[in-house]
């Protein structure tokens, strides 16, 4: 896949509730060239069916882990960006 302009990474644990409007969020910027890496850092709430249907898009991804915390999550998605 090609290199995007611009990485965003966004650390989630049992935030299903603000996952739309979130993820809504960048969807709707205005620059074009972009990636969104949803870090579930272990959730147990309905985080995983809230992105589910962003992920048609396919800027968008998602990784599950395991109780990093929110610093090593944000690490990870870093480090998973291209």
């Amino acid at each position: 896949p090609p290199t995007p302009a611009v990485s965003v990474v966004m650390a989630a644990k049992n935030y299903a509730r603000f996952l739309p409007t979130a993820v809504g969020s960048v969807l709707r910027q205005t620059v074009p060239d972009w990636e969104l890496l949803v870090i579930d850092d272990g959730s147990t709430d309905a985080t995983p069916a809230a992105v589910a249907p962003f992920l048609a898009d396919p800027r968008v991804r998602y990784v599950k882990s395991d109780r990093l915390g929110q610093p090593r999550a944000k690490n990870l998605g870093v480090g998973l960006s291209r």
